[in-house]
């Protein structure tokens, strides 16, 4: 199943590249859905191992092509390009949920059938619209194959018709991210996690990535990588995916949790690709401290706060909750009990300190950010209710050169 799965990925790779040479070819009246559909009909009788792709996932590969296309002219997107073997997620779309005949086998496994390819039994980790409980309004209508580290996953598309959900009457809550207490809540709730991966994963990650790096060291340029050396560098991302994968659980499980109880939750609006940005500088005028702020954007990065609040959003909307988001400066140095802004307030990374003489309140410096920003919802200073992912749009009659 593996090898003709990755055979038809690499397949749909290649026709997208194709599309994308044809594209660039033809001229700009000649661009067209009918003449690219003649062109990978053509395509797959000619060249014999696209026909290993089957005609549904060929056509699925240029309705996408298309659609990146309408959301670059929309300025949703960049426009597209090639897609390289090694950088390349490997995918396969069934379009047709008919061509599936899902069965459900037991409790923990499901068999599905994928076109030239067969029956295939994948793990039933969700309950799926089958046999008798599938109708019009509830059913599969496909399904898409997904190659990461780890091995093979298909994700299959339901269109389900939910019912308005009534008003979240949960309290409402501020939420203040950081990477010490990754999510602190307004009324003194903190959510954490440990490390990913085990201490005998991470000396085995370190013992990785020390033995590609001797073996990389001792390849001449322009030679070929070596199995042992693409073996090593496969090991180290599945141990880098088993990572990553535990982190989205354990994002999937918080946020549920706090959509479940809270109907208003407060996010601060912060520009992450700022905050991340390298401190190396230029030749003229070099950075400081380079390697202390590449090891705090590393672990910006690894908190991933954007996919927790893409997963708030979409998540309270379900439930009939709302998430706004408010400006993020002065959030950590406002005193939440008077309301006096100093930068020194915050004297460590979990004390905060008032320097109000009047005052002189003290507390977890994470509750009181999160404080402060329940405090500006509250006060009318919430931006626009986040809807999902914000879009920056292009006018309409500015066009990138290439699709010209």
């Amino acid at each position: 199943m593996a090898l003709k799965a990755d055979g038809q990925a690499h397949a749909a790779r290649t026709m997208w590249n194709c599309l994308h040479a044809w594209w660039q070819m033809m001229p700009k009246e000649k661009r067209t859905l009918a003449n690219a559909d003649a062109a990978i009909r053509q395509a797959r009788q000619e060249i014999d191992f696209l026909a290993v792709l089957p005609a549904q996932a060929a056509q699925a590969v240029l309705k996408t092509y298309f659609q990146a296309w309408k959301n670059c002219w929309d300025g949703r997107a960049d426009a597209p390009n090639f897609k390289a073997r090694f950088r390349t997620a490997l995918t396969v779309d069934v379009p047709q949920g008919r061509d599936l005949n899902i069965v459900r086998v037991h409790r923990r496994w499901g068999m599905a059938n994928l076109p030239k390819i067969g029956r295939v039994r994948f793990r039933w980790t969700k309950d799926l619209p089958v046999g008798k409980h599938a109708d019009k309004d509830n059913r599969i209508t496909g399904a898409r194959l997904v190659k990461d580290p780890l091995g093979w996953h298909i994700a299959f598309r339901v269109q389900s018709l939910e019912p308005v959900p009534e008003p979240h009457q949960g309290p409402e809550t501020g939420i203040d991210v950081g990477i010490t207490v990754p999510l602190a809540l307004s009324d003194g709730e903190t959510y954490g996690h440990g490390a990913w991966l085990t201490a005998r994963e991470q000396a085995r990650l370190l013992g990785l990535e020390q033995r590609a790096a001797r073996r990389k060291k001792h390849r001449k340029p322009g030679e070929r990588t070596s199995r042992r050396l693409h073996h090593s560098y496969d090991q180290i991302a599945g141990l880098r995916a088993k990572a990553k994968r535990r982190a989205s659980d354990w994002q999937h499980k918080t946020t549920t949790k706090i959509a479940d109880t809270y109907g208003t939750v407060v996010v601060e609006a912060l520009t992450i690709t700022n905050m991340v940005k390298s401190a190396k500088g230029t030749v003229d005028q070099p950075g400081k401290n380079v390697a202390q702020k590449s090891g705090l954007n590393r672990s910006v990065s690894g908190e991933a706060w954007g996919r927790t609040v893409t997963m708030l959003t979409y998540k309270l909307a379900r439930r009939g909750g709302t998430l706004a988001k408010v400006p993020a400066p002065n959030t950590s140095r406002r005193c939440s009990a008077c309301g006096f802004t100093t930068p020194g307030s915050r004297e460590t990374q979990a004390l905060f300190v008032c320097k109000n003489p009047d005052c002189g309140w003290t507390g977890n410096a994470d509750h009181n950010a999160a404080r402060n920003i329940l405090h500006l919802y509250r006060t009318g200073h919430a931006l626009i209710p986040a809807a999902g992912r914000a879009v920056a749009r292009r006018a309409r009659r500015v066009k990138p050169a290439t699709a010209r």
